[in-house]
């Protein structure tokens, strides 16, 4: 598509504007081609025609879309040019406050001019480890990548940082090295990166100054070279500097300072150190009073002084060196005070007794007069003599000025020299970090010498960088097989050979300077002969012959040639530093030892690098002979040499660039000036890098993005599998002109203006879309509309129509009811007769029915009287027995409730012990209780007043009413004697006419008392009335203060509840900070502990250096550690390079399964050595007990005893015989060390062969042994003749013998039984024999051996027959085995030997699983059987005990005592199981081996109970203090603690060990709580677990330790599944779309960020939740506490929302309302996944309420202030500044969002500002919360666990 097509109507476009160097406008119809004038609308709102170009005819610079403003990488912009730029840096800098953006391979920085809260160490955390396009554009992003790249490439790294004065060059290189110091660290304990951080004070104290553009602006150039070992751990630093301005000493501008470090010793001038140096204000000093301006707001010097001063001491600055160097700034200050006054014209003195001099001679040590002579003449030395020669005044002061700048030059060198020893390592440096500080390009009204120079240095950087640009243009495209075409770029190699070849400027400079009249003047007309009109770049100024102007690559530069000679030689007198020299203060001399280096021509630093600060100081005239041999450097030589090194440097790195920016003059916070950032973009290369990327094709896209982005352009039929091949059919059909796109391998590149092309048919098709979608929806809306309406008229229609039927159906009612009311009046009189006559009727019935009533109620009243006084007769009479009964019950009851009350007063009082403390915490709460219950004593005592003064008022009242009614009365009286008067008028006539007047008197009196009366009613009544009122406002007030004072009772309450329970919170949260303080106490114990053992472990290394193949171990260890922790040592030479031995692939498969073969034989001969002692043990017991009986009848136990003996003595040669082979198999086990022991005729093989082939011959020698005491028994019965009583009694006693060896219990009692037969045969059938019966006799004795011998022997031939087949069985069951062990032995062999090891040990796994199945069987089938003898052998027992009462009734005493005793078997009880394993004090070491070191997780898991070892531990924990044995419990729990501690750190970042110790170190304490005796712990037990409590120690101490294992193991479970989970969080909750299509991919720059889309091995949502899983399936398995599981979730779930929050508040791609869909999405899986096991309420969710918020806040509206005061109540779990981040980084992914204004964010801060919450940005993702470990009691009984054989513990006896 061409150009010129896009420059339709609406379309934006970039025009040139003097005050906005750019314009935006709107094009007000189309281009045409041809066309000569554009009809634009600007934004102001003014049509403008813009005029084209008539020559080039160029169209404006098209606008991006505002989907792509703001972007992180300017190269990602479709339209790359200078107003895009600056319009996307003005936009993120402004309204977004981003100061940093990415151009490509630069980092943009624009100085804020503010503190910004973006360079914390949790922001440094954040971007550890990422990729540089994965995150927000910053200084850190850079530094992780030179990082990542030393690390991975193996290639030394610089960062180049470049800027204006003022754009905070110094700044970010100070962040670059901080970050590496954060994340790399030392690599000792030296501190290095202290160290290195603190280099940073004292440079700029003594290299910074204040000037007119910024308050620390570096006066000097300086590369610092980070050094790190091969750990990638700093070890060290170094660093050079360029060009210091020394001229800043002696002369400051005006609005501008010397260096810092002179207003730094003058404001402590007070300090008693520094009274010496007789300083005092900045003002009093001419070398500081300049500028005017001694005081930099906002800094305090006093304090950085200290700063500076606490750096030098950790920098190995002494004191005394310190004070040195303030001495001779002191001098050099008052040196500047030193004033001349002239005595003619060539001539000049120094006032005698000079203050400033006489002060810096004593400061220096020098010669007071020496050195006034010396600073006014100096020596001339010509061919034949040497004279001294005064000077003028001028003269005097510039040779003063040149010996401070001299001496400062040397100090600095001195300082800078002294840093790298410091920072300077033993350590052999494997790679290098450079840091480069360096001035950007300058360009004044006045440019001098240090501008030139400066501009020559940026001439070389900007080739060197052009160069890296055009490198890595040309690498991508050859990567991506693009066709290569050569790019014309601005080279400025022409301008760097006018400075610097032969005859050059700086070649012209040094021969004008060698000159003997060489001036400036001269030097400029060799200038003009030898560049002007000859070199393009070289120009002169119209109007001036002592200036020139270079065409450097930013801009046109005049520079001003007056002072560039005595700059460049920048000469000293001689004598001057000779009187320095001769200084009596030992320091000054040593700032000028290496003048005689500086002089000789070859002179170098020991590392081969020419230091810039150190200026010779040799005069330019001296003594004969001498001034044209010393071939003295001049400072642009010096300068040219030390930058051609600094190139070297840099070219031998890969280089990392910074340009910084200065956003305007005025250092204004966040204010943009555009024509000063033009300036400076154009200067640092950025517009260049841009320039050269739009030359090509600078957009470029991954096939996957391309085919995501632009999905919608594309028909469902050009959707093919291959995502290329789709890829490239839609661009031939959308783009025809091919060369506006190349494909590559990985990448599609496409042509300035194409994706912008691109964008548009996207937004259009989905403009055209989004019209269909609302044309659809307007229609249903208008139809619904509709549907409305017509259902609306049809509602009034119906209405209407409902009311006319309405007013019918009511003129029917009314007929109705009219006809109804006649019928039911007419009804109503008929029915009103008929009632009075029924009334009447029913009275006489009433009457007559009463009548009866009550003669039948008389009766049964009688009845009913007798019967209530039965009933309360026999109620009294149960009542009474009721009474006695329930007296007595009462009685017990209290007797017993006495006794329980006793038990729980007990209980009480113990309680009231734990409650004191309590109460003592409240003491204050009572007394402001009592406060306040006196307040309402007071205030009821004014209510009482109040209440008495009532009362006097209702006195009064009552008093006046009695008054007047007195008064009333007497009135009364009054009126009836004159009534008696009138009456006696009447009587007496005469009287009338005299009393008449009287009278009228009188009626007068009365009419005025009348009135009085009446007057005085009205008074009363209105006092009355005054008083009800009184009365009603007395009472209102006190319903009033009843009411207050219940308000005040609630209020005084609520309060009191409000603060019990903040006061309740605030101790809570107290609580949980106390404990997690504690634990991080113990966590950075853990860690010292560690560390320690590290350094141990080194320390022991480097004293002992062992040879190769040959480990010794200490004997310390060898001691402690027991004879199987072989394997830690294996472990150990795995970080030992020099203890090598021979390949592992000796060590294959058939060691470990012989070993595991071995290690089984062992454990069955232990157990076989156990057994026999037991029974060697019962053997002897019996022989103890038999010894009593034995004493009593010698002679017949005679023949039993030697059996006895003998069976005895055969046990303990056979007990001898088993300990020699087990000694012989252990001594072959250890032996085992060569690879060889696996071989067939190995040791250990033959000892295994020789065993199982004496246990073989060991079974037929018992075999025959049987065989021949059964035949001689046999035969001893067959030799048994008549003899008398004495022999029949031996011969008996001999068949007994025999009897008691048969192993048949039953044929033993039945030989019993007949035997006590045919002795008590009767003597009647015995004398029918013989007189005495002893035929008889021997006959039945003879028939009851035989037939005993028969059955004996039938049961032997059975027995036989079955061992006969059984042995068949088991043949051929061998057979079968050792063909399929030859099988697979044959399979193994085949297989490599990796593969070998582990077929074998699966084989093995699997046999000996299968074994122990049938080995459990027989168990079972043996317990089975044992059963069931032990039952036949009671009901033996019962019958043979009925027998014996039986017959020894008939037995008389005789017979009794010459009947032979024969030993009874009596039956073992089986053993009741105390809980408690012993073990022997040699075996502890094995114990901890097997059941510890040695142990694995994963098999004890899934086979056994959970928390196996720890019951076992405990169990043997019983049994030493059962044995009160306080040295083996503590030994055990010693040895315990240590070993899990060594297994953690061997195997601590395997999450099922550390989840498996972390469970059983829990079920240890449990146990030990639940058994403690404690009466807390023991509330769940059962009456069998409170029998195993620990009887004799108090192990609360023990409990506490394993308390700190636990929270440490709990930390390390925590910190290993952070590293397992950190790199799933931000890939599987932010990059990867759950929910696919959701959101668009933006266009990316050259800073590819993580892809979206899943690619193989990209970690998803799903790989989060599979590995959540994983971890709570192991937690669970290893049966870890729940409440210890919630909290583990808990602090997972927070780590995912943590780093998940972080990263979105660092990235700005992340920042989108379709993101915010996808993370609410992520957010409700992982909450489903806490509902799937029920963890709601472990506090999970309530950790992701901050990422919920964030999450919302992207998808809310964000226009109007009630949207603005929705979002500060929505998101309270975020903080002010987390809000205004994602506020200022939403950024649209389609046209169709809007941005959010700066308005509304304005009004957001305006509204959060009172909220007090924390200004950190990012979430502490390291934090762990505070753990709690809960009681647990466990119900498994004790006595119930078995010990499995595959833990190897046969050593250990349950007891």
């Amino acid at each position: 598509m061409a150009a010129s097509e896009l420059y339709t109507k609406f379309a934006r476009v970039w025009i040139p504007d003097p005050e906005e160097v750019w314009k935006s406008a709107e094009l007000l119809k189309d281009y045409k081609p041809g066309d000569k004038v554009l009809l634009l609308h600007l934004e102001e709102g003014k049509d403008l025609e813009y005029c084209l170009d008539p020559k080039t005819k160029e169209l404006p610079h098209l606008r991006n879309p505002d989907i792509l403003v703001g972007e992180n990488d300017l190269t990602a912009l479709s339209y790359l040019h200078e107003p895009a730029v600056l319009h996307n840096l003005r936009v993120r800098f402004i309204d977004s406050k981003l100061i940093y953006t990415y151009c490509g391979i630069v980092l943009v920085a624009i100085n804020p001019y503010e503190q910004l809260p973006i360079y914390g160490e949790d922001i440094i955390n954040a971007y550890s480890g990422q990729n540089m396009g994965d995150m927000d554009p910053h200084i850190f992003a850079v530094a992780e990548e030179a990082y990542k790249q030393m690390a991975r490439d193996e290639r030394n790294q610089s960062i180049i940082v470049s800027g204006e004065s003022g754009a905070g060059k110094t700044v970010s290189a100070k962040y670059a090295m901080r970050y590496f110091a954060t994340v790399s660290g030392s690599a000792s304990e030296a501190n290095v990166e202290e160290k290195v951080l603190a280099s940073n004070p004292i440079m700029e104290s003594i290299g910074n100054a204040k000037t007119t553009r910024n308050d620390n602006s570096s006066r000097f150039g300086k590369y610092i070279e980070i050094g790190f070992d091969k750990r990638y751990r700093i070890i060290g630093a170094n660093m050079r500097t360029y060009l210091l301005e020394k001229s800043r000493v002696v002369f400051q501008a005006e609005e501008e300072r010397n260096y810092h470090i002179f207003y730094q010793l003058c404001a402590s001038a007070k300090l008693p150190e520094f009274k010496m140096l007789r300083l005092g204000n900045a003002n009093n000093f001419h070398y500081t009073k300049q500028g005017g301006s001694p005081v930099i707001e906002g800094v305090d010097d006093t304090k950085e002084m200290a700063h500076t001063r606490q750096a030098c001491t950790l920098l190995g600055i002494s004191e005394s060196y310190q004070m040195g160097i303030f001495r001779i700034l002191a001098g050099i200050l008052h040196l500047g005070n030193v004033a001349f006054t002239s005595r003619d014209s060539d001539s000049c003195t120094i006032p005698p007794k000079h203050e400033p001099l006489s002060i810096f001679s004593d400061l220096m040590g020098v010669d007071y007069e020496e050195m006034c002579h010396w600073l006014c003449h100096r020596k001339l030395a010509t061919a034949t003599e040497t004279y001294i020669k005064p000077i003028s005044k001028l003269q005097a002061t510039n040779a003063r000025d040149a010996l401070a700048k001299h001496i400062y030059a040397k100090l600095f060198s001195w300082i800078v020299d002294h840093v790298n020893q410091a920072l300077h390592s033993a350590v052999k440096q494997h790679s290098f970090i450079g840091v480069l500080d360096i001035y950007g390009f300058e360009t004044f009204e006045i440019n001098s010498f240090e501008q030139f120079c400066i501009n020559y240095a940026n001439e070389k950087l900007q080739q060197q960088f052009n160069m890296h640009v055009f490198k890595l243009e040309q690498e991508e495209y050859m990567k991506e097989q693009i066709p290569w075409t050569l790019i014309d770029f601005y080279d400025n190699q022409p301008c760097i050979n006018l400075i610097e070849s032969k005859l050059g400027i700086l070649d012209l400079l040094d021969e004008e300077c060698k000159m003997p009249k060489g001036t400036d003047d001269t030097w400029a007309q060799k200038l003009y002969n030898t560049h002007l009109n000859k070199c393009a770049l070289f120009e002169k100024p119209r109007l001036s012959n002592k200036a020139f102007i270079i065409q450097h690559f930013a801009d046109k530069v005049e520079y001003q040639c007056e002072g560039f000679l005595e700059k460049n030689k920048d000469t000293v007198f001689e004598e001057q530093i000779k009187v320095l020299k001769s200084s009596k203060f030992k320091m000054l001399p040593e700032l000028f030892q290496d003048d005689e280096k500086a002089i000789s021509p070859t002179s170098a630093t020991s590392s081969g690098r020419t230091a810039l600060t150190r200026t010779p100081a040799k005069p330019t005239k001296g003594r004969p002979g001498q001034t044209a041999k010393e071939h003295k450097k001049t400072v642009g030589h010096q300068f040219r040499n030390s930058l051609h090194l600094l190139m070297e440097t840099l070219n031998a790195t890969t280089p990392h660039y910074v340009r910084c920016i200065k956003p305007n003059d005025f250092k204004f916070p966040f204010t943009f000036d555009e024509k000063r950032a033009v300036q400076q973009l154009r200067a640092c290369g950025v517009l260049e890098t841009i320039r050269i990327s739009a030359a090509g094709f600078p957009s470029r896209w991954t096939y996957q993005e391309f085919f995501s982005r632009y999905r919608v352009l594309m028909k469902q039929k050009d959707v093919l599998s291959d995502r290329k091949q789709t890829c490239k059919n839609v661009l031939e059909k959308l783009i025809l002109d091919k060369d506006k796109y190349q494909f590559g391998k990985t990448k599609i590149f496409f042509r300035a203006g194409q994706v912008a092309y691109l964008e548009k048919l996207r937004a259009d098709k989905l403009r055209a879309a989004c019209i269909r979608i609302q044309k659809t929806i307007r229609g249903w809306l208008l139809r619904k509309k509709y549907l409305r309406m017509r259902k609306a008229a049809i509602t009034v229609q119906r209405h209407v129509r409902g009311y006319q039927a309405r007013c019918y159906a009511k003129f029917l009612r009314r007929t109705k009811a009219a006809t109804i009311i006649q019928k039911y009046w007419r009804m109503y009189i008929i029915c009103r007769r008929y009632k009075i006559r029924r009334s009447a009727t029913i009275v006489l019935q009433s009457y007559l029915r009463g009548y009866l009533a009550r003669n039948r109620y008389r009766k049964m009243l009688r009845e009913h009287k007798a019967v209530i006084i039965q009933k309360w007769v026999r109620g009294w009479l149960a009542r009474r027995h009721y009474r006695r009964s329930t007296q007595a019950i009462i009685y017990l009851q209290c007797c017993f409730r006495r006794m329980m009350a006793k038990r729980e007063l007990k209980k009480l009082k113990i309680e009231a012990r734990s409650v004191e403390r309590y109460k003592k915490l409240h003491i204050g709460m009572e007394n402001k209780i009592m406060q306040l219950q006196r307040k309402v004593d007071e205030q009821n005592k004014d209510y009482k007043c109040l209440m008495e003064k009532l009362t006097n008022l209702e006195g009064i009242y009552t008093s006046e009413t009695e008054k007047l009614r007195s008064d009333l009365e007497r009135l009364q009286l009054s009126e009836e004697e004159a009534k008696i008067a009138t009456g006696r008028v009447l009587s007496l006539q005469e009287e009338i006419a005299k009393l008449r007047k009287d009278l009228e008197q009188t009626q007068s009196e009365k009419k005025s008392i009348e009135e009085r009366a009446d007057r005085y009613k009205q008074e009363t009544e209105q006092l009355v009335s005054s008083l009800k009122e009184e009365n009603t406002l007395l009472k209102q007030e006190k319903e009033t203060l009843n009411h207050l004072i219940v308000e005040q009772a609630k209020e005084m309450t609520e309060t009191m509840e409000k603060k019990l329970v903040e006061e309740t919170k605030q101790l809570e949260l107290d609580l949980n900070d106390e404990r997690l303080r504690y634990q991080n106490l113990l966590n950075e114990f853990s860690r010292l502990e560690e560390r320690y053992d590290d350094l141990k472990e080194e320390m022991t290394l480097m004293v002992n250096v062992p040879k190769p193949g040959h480990k010794r171990t200490d004997s310390t260890h060898s001691s402690n550690e027991s004879e199987y922790t072989f394997s830690s040592e294996i472990a150990e030479t795995e970080d030992l390079p020099l203890r090598t031995e021979e390949p592992s692939e000796k060590k294959v498969p058939l060691d470990m399964s012989l070993f595991l073969k071995l290690q089984k034989r062992v454990t069955e001969l232990e157990q076989e050595k156990q057994v026999m002692q037991d029974e060697l043990d019962r053997k002897e017991e019996q022989v103890l007990r038999s010894k009593a009986k034995e004493e009593e009848r010698p002679q017949i136990r005679g023949a039993e005893l030697e059996y006895e003996s003998l069976k005895r003595q055969e046990l303990e040669s056979e007990n001898k015989k088993l300990k020699n082979e087990l000694n012989e198999l252990r001594k072959a086990l250890s032996e085992k060390s060569a690879p060889e022991v696996t071989a067939p005729g190995a040791p250990a093989y033959r000892v295994l062969m020789e065993q199982l082939t004496s246990v073989s011959e060991e079974l037929d020698v018992r075999k025959e042994e049987v065989l021949i005491l059964r035949s001689q028994l046999v035969s001893q019965k067959e030799a048994i003749q008549p003899k008398d009583d004495k022999n029949t009694m031996t011969d008996s006693t001999i068949l007994l013998e025999d009897v008691q060896k048969m192993k048949d219990k039953g044929e033993i009692a039945q030989a019993y039984i007949g035997l006590k037969e045919t002795n008590r045969l009767p003597a009647m059938d015995c004398h029918e024999l013989n007189e005495d019966g002893e035929l008889w006799l021997v006959y039945e004795g003879l028939k009851q051996a035989n037939r005993l011998l028969e059955s004996q022997l039938q049961s032997q031939k059975r027995s036989h027959e079955n061992e006969a087949e059984a042995l068949r069985g088991e043949i051929q069951s061998l057979k079968e085995e050792n063909n399929r062990q030859q099988q697979l032995l044959a399979q193994n062999l085949q297989l490599p030997p990796e593969a070998r090891i582990e077929a074998s040990l699966q084989h093995e796994i699997t046999r000996l699983t299968n074994e122990n199945l049938d080995l459990m069987e027989q168990l079972e089938k043996q317990d089975k059987t044992v059963r069931k003898l032990k039952k036949q052998l009671k009901v033996f027992a019962k019958k043979i005990g009925e027998l014996e009462v039986g017959q020894m009734e008939n037995i008389s005493p005789g017979q009794i005592i010459d009947e032979p005793i024969r030993p009874v078997n009596i039956p073992r009880k089986e053993k009741d199981f105390q809980g408690m394993l012993e073990y022997k004090k040699e075996d502890e070491q094995k114990l901890v081996k097997n059941l510890i070191l040695e142990l694995k997780p994963r098999g004890v898991a899934v086979n056994l109970i959970p928390g196996l070892p720890a019951y076992i531990l405990f169990m043997c924990v019983r049994h030493a203090d059962y044995l009160n044995d306080d040295q083996k419990v503590r030994s055990l729990l010693t040895s315990t603690i240590n070993s899990i501690k060594k297994v953690l750190k061997k195997r601590g970042d395997d999450f099922e060990t550390v989840s498996f110790w972390l469970s059983n170190t829990c079920r240890f304490l449990h146990c030990l709580k639940q058994y403690s005796g404690e009466e807390g712990f023991m509330k769940h037990n059962t009456s069998r677990q409170n029998e195993h409590c620990l009887t004799n120690f108090d192990l609360a101490e023990y409990r506490q330790v394993l308390s700190d294992l636990a929270i440490q193991i709990y930390q390390q479970l925590v910190r290993v599944l952070e590293n397992i989970l950190q790199p799933m969080i931000v890939s599987g909750m932010l990059e990867h779309e759950t929910i696919q299509g959701v959101s668009g991919v933006k266009p990316t720059g050259l800073r590819k960020r993580t892809s979206s889309i899943a690619d193989e091995g990209t970690y998803t949502l799903d790989s989060i939740l599979r590995q959540l899983n994983s971890f709570h399936s192991v937690l669970c398995q290893h049966g870890m506490d729940p409440e210890l599981i919630k909290q583990v979730v808990k602090q997972m779930f927070y780590i995912v929302g943590a780093v998940t929050l972080n990263n979105l508040l660092l990235r700005k791609d992340m920042c989108s309302w379709s993101k915010g869909m996808q993370i609410r999405y992520n957010v409700s899986q992982l909450e489903e996944w806490l509902r799937d096991k029920n963890l709601m309420n472990s506090g999970a969710k309530e950790t992701l309420e901050p990422l919920i918020q964030a999450a919302q806040l992207l998808q809310v509206k964000k226009k109007t202030d009630d949207d603005a005061e929705a979002i500060c109540s929505m998101c309270s779990a975020l903080t002010t500044a987390q809000i205004v981040k994602v506020l200022n980084l939403y950024t649209p992914v389609n046209e169709f969002e809007e941005r959010v204004s700066v308005s509304f964010i304005r009004t957001i801060q305006m509204r959060l500002r009172d909220r007090k919450d924390s200004p950190q940005l990012l979430m502490d993702a390291k934090h762990i919360f505070p753990v709690t470990f809960p009681f647990n009691p466990s119900s498994l009984a004790l006595e119930t666990i078995q010990i499995p054989a595959s833990l190897g513990l046969g050593f250990i006896s349950r007891v």
